[in-house]
């Protein structure tokens, strides 16, 4: 019988491996744009997402957004939002990728106060569902198609 990982590669699902923090949040390494960058990969985050301190990093085009951004014990923030981006995590691509760009400080700021590294922004479910996600928590893998 094959297995799990014979199978998805089979598929042409592609392996990108994640770390556990201290926090139990789950870190992946992502570039957006060529630029490398450290993410929280978010099951519950509708949209991935950067903080507004990583638009000059990742090379990005913010517009003004009328949405309003709420998260884990923040709601009515101020959004932008980036379009046309090139999106990568390990060897798996996403050519026309959409941000939104928020104030991710109280997001950094709890990972500090558990002396975590801080983090470039969030991937959501919006890329799970593109790339068919599927998170292997056991081995610290996620696999997108």
């Amino acid at each position: 019988m094959k297995n799990f990982q014979e199978i998805l590669k089979k598929e042409n699902y592609k392996k990108i491996n994640f770390k556990v923090s201290k926090t139990q949040h789950l870190l992946i390494k992502a570039s957006i744009n060529g630029v490398k960058g450290n993410f929280i990969l978010d099951t519950g985050a509708s949209n991935s997402c950067v903080g507004f301190e990583s638009i000059e990093l990742f090379q990005l085009k913010a517009k003004k957004s009328k949405t309003r951004a709420a998260g884990a014990g923040a709601t009515g923030m101020f959004t932008q939002v980036a379009k046309n981006n090139v999106l990568q995590l390990g060897r798996w691509k996403e050519l026309d990728f959409n941000l939104v760009i928020f104030d991710l400080s109280h997001v950094n700021a709890a990972l500090q106060q558990y002396k975590a590294k801080p983090v470039h922004g969030i991937i959501g479910a919006d890329i799970l569902l593109e790339g068919k996600g599927i998170i292997d928590y056991y081995n610290h893998c996620l696999y997108l198609k």
